[in-house]
């Protein structure tokens, strides 16, 4: 089944299937989503199946919503698909807009709604190995760490948001 997302085109938003946003570098709307745990946050590495940035470190959840889905539903829902995992309240942190290269002809052109979950307790997720193939809790800053050392192993997206709106995700 094909994906519609909200993307901009002729100057305005309208439904566009998401493969060919990403050929074409058109502006959409995506979702992030944070899982933490007092100094920790979940990160996952994509499924070597993916279309783009397989095998990379991402964000607990990052998506898109479908045409007409309100963002805070959509990060719910994907971090139940993705994860396994039911959150309690989400905060909305913000909105970031980049635009990044992830390689094949494809580019992620984004304005992000960021949201986060404040787990109790690490919980072990139960990912969907379709779209995750590993997940772990890292502190924020051994994660910085990490991404300086290889950042090719990390998504764009994910390392735009540590060295540009950190504020945004920990504050």
């Amino acid at each position: 089944m094909t994906q519609m997302i909200p993307a901009w085109r002729e100057g305005r938003l309208q439904p566009v299937e998401k493969l060919q946003v990403h050929r074409e570098g058109l502006r959409h709307l995506a979702v992030s989503v944070f899982v933490n745990h007092r100094e920790t946050t979940l990160i996952q590495r994509r499924a070597d199946g993916k279309y783009h940035t397989p095998g990379c470190w991402a964000n607990a959840c990052c998506t898109h919503p479908a045409w007409g889905e309100a963002p805070e539903d959509c990060a719910r829902r994907r971090v139940g698909e993705e994860l396994g995992l039911k959150v309690g309240p989400l905060r909305h942190r913000g909105q970031v807009t980049y635009r990044a290269d992830v390689g094949g002809g494809l580019i992620e052109h984004e304005v992000v709604e960021i949201f986060s979950a404040e787990l109790p307790e690490p919980v072990e997720p139960r990912p969907d190995p379709d779209e995750v193939s590993q997940t772990r809790w890292i502190t924020w800053d051994a994660l910085e760490g990490e991404i300086a050392a290889a950042p090719e192993r990390f998504v764009p997206w994910l390392r735009i948001y540590l060295a540009d709106h950190r504020a945004l995700l920990t504050g």
